[in-house]
């Protein structure tokens, strides 16, 4: 099945060898976004901060391929302290008020660039 690599230039470049989404068939996965913006920059002044900036990111890749969060099936949350759990559904509730897809959220003990959370997605295009 071929595939096609999605990118978004109001999202993060990858901090590794890997696309910040890719296309296949109709599922758009989405890798795991951390807390930086466009520019590189890291935005950390306190978990909600994180969390907003990590959601818009994934809002602009989903943008890029054409779907938006409402296409969005799957969700993996990955923290590194579960004490920030209750501030991070804060913040994603906003993003998903009805109908929330399917999730899990586990605490890890190191996230790429010290970051202190990390989510992907994965996103079905209709039809």
């Amino acid at each position: 099945m071929a595939h096609t690599i999605i990118y978004s230039p109001q999202a993060p470049n990858p901090v590794g060898p890997y696309s910040q989404a890719v296309r296949a068939g109709n599922t758009v996965f989405v890798s795991g976004q951390v807390a930086f913006d466009a520019q590189g920059n890291w935005i950390n002044e306190s978990i909600e901060a994180e969390t907003h900036q990590v959601m818009q990111n994934i809002r602009h890749i989903l943008a890029a391929a054409g779907l938006s969060l409402a296409h969005v099936a799957k969700v993996s949350i990955f923290l590194k302290n579960m004490d920030d759990f209750q501030r991070v559904n804060a913040v994603y509730s906003t993003y998903f008020e009805q109908n929330p897809p399917a999730r899990e959220t586990v605490q890890v003990s190191r996230l790429p660039k010290d970051v202190n959370i990390e989510i992907s997605c994965i996103a079905v295009v209709e039809g």
